[in-house]
């Protein structure tokens, strides 16, 4: 798909990943669609690219403020071509640790935001994209989620972010098997350790053993390293369906 010209929802646009990407995007002539849970940290993106933004708030999982939000941006650049979604909380607490139990409206919240708001995001944003005039090989739009490695190798304390991710990951091929008839892709990105407001507020020694793990390059990936993949994945058709790994061969250990 080509990029320029091109409209552009991304989630969690206020920084770390989204924010990246929705840089990577105007960079490339998009039009964009960035939202965020506090609006106000959209601002710099939109003053330096007025013509081709449009500021959004809302909670991904809030199914009435995502389709008011959907409207807006249908109302500003009439279509949608394309979804990155990169709005999601982290969360650590053992399925029994010292304080008890895991809060169960704890783990519902994680689920709620990371996987519930994905298909939410997802489900109200393929109307939009299915009206879209067909492009070459008809296809009409692609959606891009974002996983984790979590959703593969958990570690202790990560339950519910990582039931969230690994529900992210089951439902990217279901999902591109059946919006493939409007041609529509569907794929995750599953990042490792990425230098974002997420990481940053980790303990040191948690940040330190992620690092000690990672291969190479022996380093957290940068937001912009997300981004370039986001933007291939938008730009090559045979990507459908998958789940691609981000992690510098990261395969996380217990703890």
């Amino acid at each position: 798909m080509e990029i320029r010209g091109q409209p552009f929802l991304v989630t969690g646009a206020g920084s770390g990943l989204g924010a990246a990407t929705a840089q990577a995007l105007l960079d490339r002539g998009a039009l964009v669609a960035m939202l965020d849970l506090q609006a106000a940290s959209l601002a710099p993106l939109v003053q330096a690219h007025p013509s081709h933004t449009l500021a959004l708030e809302a909670d991904v999982s809030d199914p009435q403020a995502m389709q008011q939000a959907l409207e807006k941006l249908r109302e500003r650049f009439e279509g949608l071509r394309g979804v990155i979604h990169c709005a999601g909380v982290a969360h650590a607490a053992r399925v029994f640790g010292r304080q008890g139990p895991h809060p169960l409206e704890e783990f519902e919240q994680v689920v709620r935001v990371n996987l519930t708001g994905t298909f939410n995001v997802m489900r109200l944003s393929v109307p939009v994209m299915a009206q879209m005039d067909p492009l070459e090989d008809g296809e009409r739009g692609v959606i891009v989620n974002t996983a984790s490695c979590a959703a593969f190798e958990g570690q202790i304390g990560q339950v519910a972010y990582a039931a969230s991710k690994a529900g992210v990951v089951g439902m990217t091929l279901p999902a591109a098997r059946e919006l493939a008839r409007f041609g529509i892709r569907v794929v995750a990105i599953a990042p490792g350790t990425f230098e974002t407001p997420m990481m940053a507020h980790m303990p040191r020694q948690v940040r330190q053993s992620l690092l000690e793990q990672t291969p190479f390059p022996p380093r957290f990936g940068q937001p912009e390293e997300f981004a370039q993949l986001a933007l291939h994945v938008i730009t090559n058709r045979m990507l459908n369906g998958c789940t691609l790994r981000l992690d510098g061969a990261l395969r996380m250990g217990p703890k």
